[in-house]
């Protein structure tokens, strides 16, 4: 066995692997007697077929195997041996290889062409961004204590639609003689009538009960998006939308608002003590700033990674690159039109990965099984119904049973690991460039995003 290998660009190399008879021959008689001790041939009893004859049906395939197996295995012992860090894997040059003769030949070489991953170390110094976080208004708190209040407020189900109720019921488009329209918008759906556009609408609602019926336009009565939504229109089309709706009422609910008292308070903050409005209203601050900084840790990574990325001026090496991700199985790409994408979308993709091998390498900040099993863990925490007389040791239990479970299946955590990818990153980041906090509004922050 002899492999050797030669640079064929800046980042690109050829391994050449030498198979010699020497290499395989005792693999392949052993293998022989295995097939001579199982085959069953007519004219034979089981394993008493001659060597002669299991040679002639099965000793080129068992050569095949055995060498392929053979070079397969020295190859990528070499690139471990010789640290090689590639991009992707090695593919075969069948043009210098040519057409292997496993009947004939004894003697083997293959050659296979690689692309090594180019060296980058991130200048830190040459970053400068902020970490922008949104301003929290008075008017925040304000819907916040709101929603708090409806959602531990008195839920009833009257006979009668009152202002601000939440109903639901079937909807019909109408054409303009006031018939159903054939193959037209028919949907069981429901929405707040305190979110309607246009107060008349909302107004003809009142006193409403199951069975009646309200006609009312759909463009006047909804915004677009809640349209969309409302309907189960496809996105886009709500603007147009401008028919009549029958609405016929199936019920209707309505929720009286939890005074904002101490029994509120701690049903909100359970244990932390809150006697006070204005202790209240400080601690939900605290929470929707901890809630937005989800968001300013998406933009300061986001930020963060495209100045990263412009110091990445590694020319890489494309063409080999281009064949490595068509011979992918999971891949529907070809010649003709992987050129299409491969600057904004391959080559982009293939850069972030470097760097991000480049990130892990000071520090890792790709998420770990524990740590999407730890989140999946707490969120079933904050849901969970307790059986009673369940131990807290029980309780563990059950939540790390349900929680591995859920996290084995990819499907399950592809966001739960990009959330914990984000957090990892932002704080890596933070140590790294100890960025200026900068508080700015909504709309400040939105254009950031630019």
């Amino acid at each position: 066995m002899n492999i050797t290998r030669e640079n064929s660009g800046e980042l690109t190399l050829q391994i050449k692997v030498d198979v010699v008879e020497s290499d395989y021959a005792e693999r392949v008689t052993k293998a022989l007697k295995s097939y001579q001790q199982r085959a069953t041939l007519p004219g034979f009893r089981k394993g008493k077929a001659p060597m002669g004859l299991i040679q002639r049906m099965y000793k080129n395939a068992i050569v095949a195997e055995e060498v392929q197996n053979i070079m397969g295995e020295a190859l990528y012992k070499y690139i471990d041996d010789e640290k090689l860090n590639l991009i992707g894997s090695p593919l075969t040059n069948d043009e210098q290889t040519g057409i292997v003769d496993f009947s004939n030949q004894k003697d083997f070489t293959f050659y296979f062409d690689a692309a090594l991953v180019p060296n980058f170390d991130i200048d830190w110094n040459r970053i400068d961004t902020k970490y922008y976080q949104i301003k929290v208004t008075s008017k925040d708190v304000d819907k916040q204590v709101t929603d708090l209040t409806n959602r531990y407020g008195n839920f009833e189900t009257p006979e009668e639609i009152g202002t601000g109720d939440f109903v639901y019921g079937r909807a019909v488009e109408l054409d303009k003689a006031g018939n159903a329209v054939e193959n037209g918008v028919a949907t069981f759906t429901s929405f707040d009538l305190s979110t309607l556009k246009d107060a008349d609408i909302a107004a003809s609602f009142i006193g409403k009960k199951k069975d009646e019926k309200v006609v009312f336009n759909a463009g006047k009565a909804f915004s677009p998006a809640d349209l969309e939504k409302t309907l189960h229109l496809e996105e886009g089309t709500g603007k147009k939308f401008k028919a009549e709706i029958e609405f016929t009422v199936s019920g209707c609910s309505h929720i009286t608002p939890h005074e904002v008292n101490e029994e509120l308070f701690e049903k909100v903050f359970p244990g932390e003590g809150i006697h006070e409005t204005t202790a209240f209203r400080k601690r939900l601050t605290q929470e929707i700033e901890q809630n937005n900084n989800t968001q300013s840790d998406d933009l300061f990574v986001s930020q963060v990674r495209k100045a990263i990325m412009e110091q990445f001026t590694v020319e890489l090496p494309a063409a080999f690159l281009k064949r490595w991700l068509i011979s992918r199985e999971d891949q529907k790409l070809t010649a003709e039109n992987i050129d299409t994408e491969w600057d904004n979308r391959y080559e982009q993709a293939i850069k972030w990965e470097i760097v991000d091998n480049a990130i892990n390498n000071v520090k890792r900040v790709e998420p770990t099984q524990n740590e999407i099993v730890d989140y999946v863990k707490d969120i079933l925490r904050r849901n969970d119904n307790r059986p009673e007389n369940e131990s807290d040791a029980e309780m563990e239990k059950r939540l790390e049973e349900a929680a591995r479970t859920i996290a084995a299946d990819r499907n399950n955590v592809s966001q739960i690991s990009a959330r914990i990818y984000v957090r990892n990153a932002a704080a890596f980041f933070k140590e790294q460039l100890k960025p200026e906090s900068v508080k700015v509004s909504v709309k400040e922050f939105a254009e950031q995003y630019k």
